[in-house]
């Protein structure tokens, strides 16, 4: 069984076998009418030749029957022609007139029953088609039979029966062909608004929750179909509604505990115990401020217009993180050019991300190495370190939340990616990983530049 991706090839194919059934059937039908309307035109034309012979019948002085035929009855009837010929028999079957050699009936069962029959009989190799009409003369019955020897039909008749399948079929395979190109415009003009559905489907994405098919346009028979859709996206856009305010939530609700667990840490007496609380603590407060970062990017809507400067950014962010590279052994490099790098976008935004990249590039950078900001013209910023690198089947999975490539490792949550993709998808940016020689991997973010 055929199988087809398309609703437009599916709907054409069967379009296509039934207009051949059709037109198999209407050129069936059409032959057998020609055929019945061009035997109703013989039934009737035998019917007035009989009536015409029946009409040169009369009573001679002694009261027999006379058949008195004008020339051109009598050439139209000759043996010569051969094409027509006439026989009068009465009551008693007995042949009065013929126009045969043998003088015999045309139709030698004829029941001479009804006033009219149309009747037909081998004769040689040939059929004769005719009529048998009564007609009463004094007290005289009798029947006139005339008949036509089919292999002398009309031509005009024979070559439209005959040729009628070729002539129906020039005919029928150009309007098919027209009727299937029209098909096709009229199929893919109805099935326009569902082909703009799915373009609008496309853009539904979890940055835009809000968007739904249109239903105004869609057929009737496609309409229920879409408006489960939008119920169905209703329903997912209120479940990440109540994820997202849970997470948002219950970070809010957890800073406090954490405040006052902070405080009651510092009266310890102990300070290594005291310290290694405080790092646990930390690190909490850490994964708290990166929880209310999603909850936050995922109801932000970026302003047309917005814009910041990318190296104003990259600089404070540089600043911010200095302290924690240095406490580890690692330093800071930030380059590029001196005047600002307008992009679109939020800078308090592109700051989170840049952060996020450089929070994870001391964490996987050797000791004693230098973690790199480099800011380019065109609007990209590229984050370097002298780590491991990022492995090929690894560089998809990174941006995935809560991944970590060692789980056991403490201090690394599996979130700071995936906050910065978020911020790159919202900015319209792109974000690539490279690998360095001999070690160490590239962070590149790609923005979309303004002119100063």
């Amino acid at each position: 069984m055929l199988r087809f991706k398309s609703i437009i090839s599916r709907i054409v194919f069967l379009h296509i076998v039934a207009v051949a059934i059709t037109s198999i059937l209407m050129s069936l039908a059409l032959s057998w009418l020609l055929s019945f309307a061009t035997d109703n035109i013989h039934d009737k034309a035998m019917q007035e030749q009989a009536v015409s012979v029946g009409n040169r019948l009369g009573l001679d002085s002694d009261g027999r029957l006379q058949l008195d035929l004008p020339l051109d009855l009598l050439g139209l009837y000759s043996q010569a022609y051969g094409r027509y010929s006439y026989a009068v028999i009465d009551d008693k079957g007995t042949v009065l007139f013929s126009s045969l050699p043998d003088h015999t009936a045309l139709f030698p069962a004829d029941t001479r029953q009804a006033p009219v029959e149309f009747l037909h009989h081998r004769r040689g190799n040939a059929t004769v088609f005719g009529a048998s009409v009564k007609k009463t003369i004094g007290d005289q019955t009798v029947w006139i039979q005339t008949g036509e020897d089919l292999a002398n039909r009309d031509v005009l008749t024979d070559d439209i029966v005959a040729d009628f399948y070729r002539n129906v079929g020039w005919i029928t395979l150009p309007i098919l062909l027209v009727l299937l190109l029209a098909d096709i415009a009229i199929f893919r003009r109805a099935l326009r608004p569902l082909r703009e559905a799915s373009e609008i489907a496309e853009g539904i994405a979890p940055e835009r929750p809000g968007v739904r098919l249109p239903t105004e346009a869609i057929p009737r028979e496609v309409r229920p179909l879409v408006s489960a859709v939008n119920q169905g996206l209703d329903r997912l856009e209120e479940g990440f509604r109540i994820q997202r305010d849970f997470t948002a939530d219950a970070a809010h609700e957890l800073r406090t505990p954490l405040a006052v667990l902070r405080s009651r840490i510092d009266l310890l007496e102990d300070p290594k115990m005291g310290d290694a609380l405080r790092h646990d603590v930390d690190g909490m407060a850490h994964i708290i401020s990166q929880l209310l970062d999603i909850a936050e990017l995922d109801t932000l809507a970026l302003q047309p217009g917005e814009k910041a400067d990318l190296q104003a950014v990259a600089a404070g962010i540089a600043e911010f993180v200095a302290p924690l590279a240095l406490a580890q052994g690692k330093d800071i490099a930030l380059s590029g050019p001196t005047e600002p790098v307008w992009v679109r976008g939020n800078a308090e935004m592109l700051g989170r991300a840049i952060r996020n990249l450089a929070e994870n590039a001391i964490n996987h950078t050797a000791p004693g190495s230098t973690v790199e900001f480099v800011v380019e013209d065109n609007g990209t910023i590229n984050v370097l370190d002298r780590g491991p690198g990022i492995g090929e089947d690894e560089r998809k999975l990174i941006f995935r939340r809560f991944w970590r490539r060692d789980r056991r490792k403490q201090g690394s949550t599996g979130l700071g990616l995936s906050i910065v993709q978020r911020i790159a998808e919202l900015h319209s940016a792109s974000i690539t990983v490279e690998n360095r020689e001999p070690s160490g991997a590239c962070f590149s973010l790609k923005f979309v530049a303004l002119k100063s």
